[in-house]
């Protein structure tokens, strides 16, 4: 590669990264290293999935329920009568003015792959514990048509540890992403969603109508479940980074030639809050 450096500016015009330009044969041969990579990186993914399909299943003794558009609902309903159900843990609390805006992002992608998931014998769910008439809200809002039902008042979200109580908060009995998480205190709640500090959570929790304790009781995951001869099974859930691939802007920005670059805290919004034009 040569020492010719290439300023890439950003907003405002702050230098935001440099990169080393080349001419085409050394960028073929950059690329050709990088390929090896990401064909090792692909056939490791596959090794997952496999060892992902592989975990035993946990048979569903609870009879949980849920409000949808066409009324109240079982788990087993949630399957359409499909033989496997994919469930997202929206962050939308009952205190919740509006929907998380990371799990809105999120959310945006959801729309195209809903027929294709239903055709392949998956159904899917958003699941949330606000009120189904606010979810309904939010739908209608943000122009999204995929199927959310509202748990509230029951025991899906706390069994699925994706919610969890003020005591829980403050006695340190928190269990999220397989670990347990120290007990609440006033400054520092945000690590466990971040791992950035107190202030982007907050800046977050601000945007749902909340503050950093009530925000952070409601966690993101995913699950999915299985039906055989009626009986209903829990397959797999991930939190946390392991929803990173879900996050469709990402896996475009992972190919962009900044990355992520986030360099200046939460910087995603609800896909109606951004400035038009």
């Amino acid at each position: 590669m040569s020492n010719n450096l290439a300023t890439t500016t950003g907003l405002k015009g702050k230098i935001v990264g440099k990169h080393l330009t080349g001419s085409r044969e050394e960028w073929l041969a950059a690329r050709l290293d990088l390929l090896k990579a990401e064909k090792e990186l692909t056939r490791r993914s596959d090794e997952v999935a496999l060892q992902r399909k592989q975990l035993p299943w946990v048979r569903i003794e609870k009879g949980y329920r849920f409000e949808t558009d066409e009324g109240s609902a079982s788990l087993a309903d949630l399957f359409r009568g499909r033989s496997q159900l994919l469930v997202y843990h929206f962050m939308f609390g009952a205190d919740y003015k509006a929907g998380c805006p990371n799990c809105s992002s999120i959310a945006d992608g959801f729309n195209g792959n809903v027929v294709h998931l239903e055709n392949h014998d998956v159904s899917f769910y958003a699941i949330s514990r606000a009120p189904l008439e606010k979810l309904q809200a939010y739908k209608r809002r943000l122009g999204w048509t995929f199927p959310w039902a509202s748990s509230l008042g029951g025991d899906f979200n706390s069994d699925l540890n994706v919610s969890f109580s003020e005591e829980q908060q403050r006695e340190g009995d928190i269990e999220y992403n397989y670990r347990r998480e120290p007990a609440w205190k006033v400054e520092g709640i945000g690590e466990s969603m971040t791992k950035h500090g107190e202030d982007p959570v907050a800046q977050i929790a601000a945007t749902t109508g909340t503050d950093v304790a009530t925000f952070t009781r409601e966690r993101p995951g995913m699950s999915a479940f299985a039906m055989e001869d009626g009986v209903v099974y829990h397959t797999y859930s991930a939190f946390a980074r392991g929803l990173d691939a879900l996050w469709g802007v990402y896996q475009w920005l992972d190919r962009a030639p900044l990355g992520r670059n986030e360099t200046t805290g939460t910087w995603f919004r609800r896909n109606d809050e951004y400035k038009k034009g």
